[in-house]
């Protein structure tokens, strides 16, 4: 029996006990199965619809390490494109972003719409005389989703629809998306760097570990980029953490009752916040929020915050979407982007995008403090000690006995709710879901 196979013979019995063995950080046959089981059966985020705001926009993604084009095409319908040739194979864009009504590809000059559709061949009738054009498009991911301009795609053709996927989760989405009538809008292009860790760190990572950053992000509390209610600090006055809710997490910090924060914002911004399409409990959630971080299943996580740039500046409200892209066992492409209210000012959004580049971007103070940590993970869990010991990881702060901290009764949004930072009840969450789907149980 091969590692991986003993690896998930236990890891379901391991997780109950709220253990996980180092491995699953760093082994390729794991890897392999998940690109197959995880990636090519899950919703995974492609991108923002104000990414590509006009007919022929267009930018290349991933699911997994497989290469689309996320493009919207002359009639306005945004597609998710395999990027691939129907003739050999190449790829017909190299462009990362641009504006086209025609993708060509540069081996032998097949040509297609931006909508996919097979336009022109060379030499059609001398030797493709008989040839459906019909039939030969560019192929497109089976399943689409559109979810407040987010757009997920699915490979399985048997997959359940996006909102069934999203499950009751959607509560928590919603606060972050249908605060204004215009909703969120993406601002610049995604920034993108490569660390040496496994992608399900960075997943696990913002779905709820909020006692990391007393530890990781001391530099940052000691000279007042934030403080430590806003960084999660160990207790039970101001933060919360949401578990098992159809899958994923969020781990929410904020004020007491009848407090205002709106992670934030200012004036200027908030005049344009109301109830909407948003229930009292979800707006209220929304106006007292410093903090709103969670992961969907598998690898797209947000950070909803108020940083700033600048000790001489207050913080900044702005909402930072993640995609942990897988490269390999012991590699991942972090892609991040930087997103403010619609209604906001251009000279807001710019003040927005500096306090998010200042803080979680490749040269942001929170994030090079974690993937100087990440690294380490990978490079132990493909160590022969570990494989030979059995070693497994602690996943049981907060689990039972642990903590005599009591749910939340009448917590008004779906899941499991704890009024406590101190706890890895998300971090469960996000393994017993990757578990599932590597068993063959995400149905």
């Amino acid at each position: 029996m091969s590692l991986a196979s003993k690896l998930l013979e236990n890891v379901k019995s391991d997780l109950e006990q709220g253990l996980l063995p180092i491995q699953v950080f760093n082994n390729r046959e794991l890897y392999d199965l998940e690109l197959r089981r995880v990636f090519a059966k899950s919703w995974v985020y492609i991108g923002h619809e104000t990414e590509i705001p006009a007919p022929g926009d267009y930018a290349l993604r991933y699911i997994g390490e497989d290469p689309f084009i996320f493009v919207r095409d002359s009639q306005g319908v945004v597609q998710v494109l395999f990027n691939s040739c129907r003739h050999r194979g190449s790829q017909v864009c190299r462009s990362e972003v641009g504006n086209t009504t025609h993708f060509v590809c540069s081996y032998h000059g097949w040509t297609y719409k931006n909508n996919g559709q097979l336009d022109g061949v060379p030499a059609r009738s001398l030797g493709y005389r008989e040839l459906d054009f019909s039939k030969w498009g560019l192929i497109s991911a089976p399943h689409v989703g559109n979810y407040h301009g987010l757009i997920f795609a699915n490979l399985d053709p048997d997959a359940v629809s996006l909102d069934s996927y999203l499950g009751q989760y959607r509560w928590y989405l919603d606060i972050q998306f249908l605060l204004s009538d215009g909703g969120m809008e993406v601002i610049g292009q995604p920034h993108r760097w490569q660390v040496d860790a496994n992608w399900k760190q960075g997943a696990e990572n913002f779905v709820g570990d909020s006692s990391h950053t007393q530890a990781v992000h001391r530099s940052a509390l000691e000279v007042g980029i934030t403080d430590s209610t806003t960084a999660g600090a160990p207790g039970t006055a101001f933060g919360i953490h949401v578990y098992e809710c159809d899958g994923s997490a969020i781990s929410i910090r904020q004020l007491g009752p009848d407090k205002t924060a709106f992670w934030e914002y200012p004036e200027e911004v908030t005049r344009f916040f109301g109830p909407g399409r948003l229930s009292p409990e979800q707006f209220d959630l929304a106006k007292r929020a410093l903090v709103h971080d969670g992961t969907i299943f598998p690898n797209f996580s947000f950070i909803h915050v108020g940083l700033t740039d600048s000790l001489e500046r207050k913080p900044a409200g702005y909402l930072s979407l993640r995609v942990w892209q897988p490269r390999g066992p012991d590699k991942t492409e972090i892609w991040s982007w930087i997103l403010a209210p619609k209604e906001a000012s251009d000279a807001y959004k710019r003040r927005a995008y500096r306090a998010g580049m200042s803080t979680f971007s490749p040269s942001g103070s929170f994030e090079q403090d974690d993937v100087a940590i990440w690294p380490g993970i990978a490079q132990s869990a493909r160590t022969v000690f570990a494989e030979v010991t059995g070693m497994k990881l602690n996943y049981q702060m907060g689990l039972g006995d642990m903590s005599n901290v009591a749910l939340i009764n009448d917590w008004p949004g779906p899941g499991i709710a704890v009024p406590s930072n101190a706890g890895e009840s998300g971090l469960r969450t996000f393994h017993r879901t990757w578990c599932r789907h590597m068993l063959g149980e995400s149905a």
